[in-house]
């Protein structure tokens, strides 16, 4: 059978299954379509693969790129966090230094935070409040409605009074977050990805959030070189979503280059 008669086989039999041609055997023209059509039928159904296989094959196709993607996503996130840790490991002692002469606690602050696939891990910072700084939240929270509100919305405090001063540059500069390479090299974060989110922030991504979870938090990320608090927390939520979807290595290295000017240009960058 030609091919033009192949082509015109499977159009006339799509047109015949909208019911928009009647096939009645007693016109001789109506047999001759009608075997046309068994004749494109058989020979359409040899020529294509059937439907399954060919979502079978769509399938594996789409699970080979996540896992290629992760596994390049993976082996850029050691390589990176390792060479940060090793070649400034003198100001990673440094800040130990300031933070621990600064003001009494701690040097590191944990904190619990949903990963991927809701899986919870310890996240780890240079701790830039003061160490009761969650007795003062509470007593903020209970004297000043308008704080309340402020943190209600956006899980943070522009004017926060329970920051120290080497805990404002640290935020400034987003240096209080150099301790989460250990948490990328541990396997819960990565150097790129979403906002690490607090289990409480969770009910303002709705419905994305499932979709946001789907891939590690980041260390930086499109959010933090947007605006960062700056940004409404709707279009947080978007710009996290939107990562989840398109995330690739040339973006990653897009939001690292961005990040580096943050850090050494921090002048309006939405941190506080």
């Amino acid at each position: 059978m030609s091919a033009h008669s192949l082509i015109f086989g499977k159009r006339l039999r799509a047109f015949v299954k909208r019911g928009q041609v009647s096939v009645r055997p007693s016109s001789k023209w109506n047999e001759r379509t009608s075997e046309l059509v068994r004749i494109s039928t058989r020979v359409a159904s040899a020529a294509e693969p059937p439907l399954t296989s060919r979502r079978q094959s769509s399938s594996r196709s789409f699970f080979l790129y996540r896992l290629h993607r992760e596994l390049i996503k993976r082996i850029f996130d050691i390589v990176f966090s390792l060479l940060v840790l090793i070649l400034f490991s003198p100001v990673y002692l440094l800040l130990i230094l300031a933070i621990a002469l600064s003001s009494s606690g701690p040097v590191f602050y944990s904190q619990t935070r949903v990963g991927k696939n809701h899986q919870l891990f310890t996240c780890i910072k240079f701790r830039t409040m003061v160490s009761n700084a969650d007795e003062m939240l509470v007593e903020l929270m209970e004297t000043s409605p308008l704080l309340r509100q402020e943190f209600e919305d956006n899980f943070k405090l522009k004017q926060d009074p329970r920051i120290t001063k080497i805990g404002r540059f640290l935020r400034l500069t987003s240096l209080d977050e150099f301790p989460q390479f250990w948490n990328v090299l541990k396997g819960d974060m990565s150097v790129v990805g979403p906002r690490p989110l607090v289990v409480e922030e969770l009910p303002k991504y709705g419905c994305s959030i499932d979709k946001v979870l789907t891939i590690k938090p980041g260390i930086t990320g499109l959010w933090q070189v947007s605006g960062r608090n700056d940004i409404p927390y709707h279009r947080r939520v978007q710009i996290d979503v939107y990562y989840a979807n398109f995330h690739n290595f040339w973006l990653d290295l897009w939001v690292i280059i961005k990040t580096i000017g943050v850090v050494f240009v921090p002048k309006n960058n939405g941190a506080y």
